[in-house]
């Protein structure tokens, strides 16, 4: 259900995976000579008299908590603004979505992921920032040319993500197991699952199946010199996702992963039934920003370390956008509020990982050791180790591509395999949405932004 809060008073107290087979188809106001690059969040609205903004977002309590209170923190130096915040979980969240749009009444500020956002630009749903003076110049030249289509501003990245891989760490020294390490084969990858699995006598899986992750996939293709979009077509060939299927029916008949009913259970998108979260197995995949909220879970403590391949197939990404409806009437106002929540130093130590590592790199520096959570310094730890490996951003997913492209299943596995293979599901069960929506059998990525 989503959470509707009434606005915000200004004086008052601080209060993955989707699976595969659907998506193929600042401190306060500083003195002169203060931090350089951060915004002191001044508005620069001509505007006259009360304002209140809606905003909507996805994500957990504790996303919540932290963005009314940059909110908040907006609205004291900036008194005549106040926000009327709503939230829910990442399910369902773009469905409620399109129906607000069609009736015309998105909120002022939403959140959004690269998945809709070239659709969302194409249908006129969200506001061009290019002439509303955003400040960009401190964000990495990707994540600013992230938040464009068609060389027009249309949102601004909210945090930077990595996917990494995510492992009970309690468990494995339980086991008396070594951690994944960087820069693993897939290959050694799944046959150190295999041992991970033996060593627990099946108790637990080596790790979770991948099979249908769109993000493993896609960055073993780029490992292999392929990507997975080129233009509006698929960037890979039919002999390509043969031989990606092929590496995890392996990993299921050496019993590398859980069952089918458990792998079903953890597609859900909901973090609390992530495997590596449920101690059903020690590894599972995520999006590096989602580590505080998957930590949180568990007693356990989780470590996370890069994909397997080479780092340089990973990219900056954006974990989430920030976006202005095009109908606001306060569209100054919400550009400058966009602003600050990605530029304002006291903002961006209050936010701290919960959106990935800030987008503004003057921020970064800013609000460097004022991160306290363990796992959200686990988190930045991560994306800080492989930031100069990182390769060159790919594009956005082109418009309707992520929800109705092919539905491909992985082939039957092996004689044997502890787990069967989803049914293959034909083209006609993917229809063309009439307006921003998911695609019948699209779900969302853990925790997402999804990915959660």
């Amino acid at each position: 259900m989503p959470v509707v809060r009434p606005p915000i008073d200004r004086l008052g107290a601080d209060p993955g995976r989707r699976r595969l087979l659907t998506g193929l188809l600042g401190a306060p106001l500083l003195a002169s000579g203060g931090l350089a690059g951060c915004s002191d969040g001044a508005t620069t609205s001509s505007q006259s008299g009360p304002i209140e903004l809606s905003v909507f977002w996805w994500g957990g309590a504790k996303r919540a908590e932290l963005t009314e209170k940059a909110l908040r923190l907006y609205s004291g130096r900036n008194p005549r603004v106040t926000f009327r915040v709503t939230w829910q979980g990442v399910n369902g969240y773009y469905d409620r979505l399109a129906t607000q749009a069609a009736g015309g009444n998105v909120p002022d500020l939403i959140q959004l992921d690269d998945s809709v956002l070239t659709e969302y630009t194409q249908r006129q749903i969200i506001l061009d920032l290019t002439d509303h003076r955003m400040e960009l110049r401190d964000l990495p030249v990707g994540l600013v040319r992230y938040g464009t289509v068609d060389g027009r501003t249309m949102a601004v990245a909210g945090g930077q993500t990595l996917a990494g891989v995510v492992f009970n760490r309690d468990l494995l020294r339980e086991l008396r197991m070594p951690e994944p390490r960087a820069a693993m084969t897939w290959s050694e990858y799944i046959s150190w699952a295999v041992q991970v699995t033996e060593a627990s006598d099946g108790r637990v899986a080596g790790t979770m199946d991948a099979s249908g992750d769109y993000r493993a996939l896609w960055l073993w293709l780029r490992s292999q010199g392929s990507e997975f979009y080129r233009g509006r077509q698929l960037g890979f060939s039919a002999d390509e996702l043969i031989s990606w299927f092929e590496l995890w029916q392996r990993a299921r008949a050496e019993r590398a992963t859980p069952s089918a009913a458990l792998v079903e259970q953890a597609d859900s998108g909901e973090p609390a039934r992530q495997l590596v979260v449920t101690g059903l197995t020690a590894a599972s995949f995520a999006w590096s920003h989602q580590l505080p909220e998957l930590q949180r879970l568990t007693r356990s403590e989780l470590g996370i370390v890069g994909f397997p391949g080479p780092a340089g197939a990973q990219w900056a990404r954006a974990s989430m956008y920030w976006a202005a409806f095009r109908g606001t009437r306060h569209p100054d106002t919400v550009a400058d509020v966009i602003n600050f929540l990605t530029t304002n130093g006291e903002a961006g130590t209050i936010l701290g990982h919960e959106r990935g590592l800030n987008p503004s790199l003057a921020v970064r520096r800013y609000a460097e050791g004022s991160i306290t959570e363990p796992a959200q310094q686990r988190a930045a730890a991560f994306g800080a180790s492989i930031a100069d490996q990182l390769g060159p951003r790919r594009r956005h997913r082109p418009r309707g591509m992520p929800r109705c492209a092919p539905c491909w299943s992985p082939p039957p596995s092996a004689s044997g395999s502890s787990v069967t293979a989803p049914a293959r599901r034909p083209l006609a069960s993917c229809r063309k949405p009439s307006r921003p929506s998911r695609c019948e059998h699209r779900r969302p990525a853990h925790g997402r932004p999804p990915v959660t």
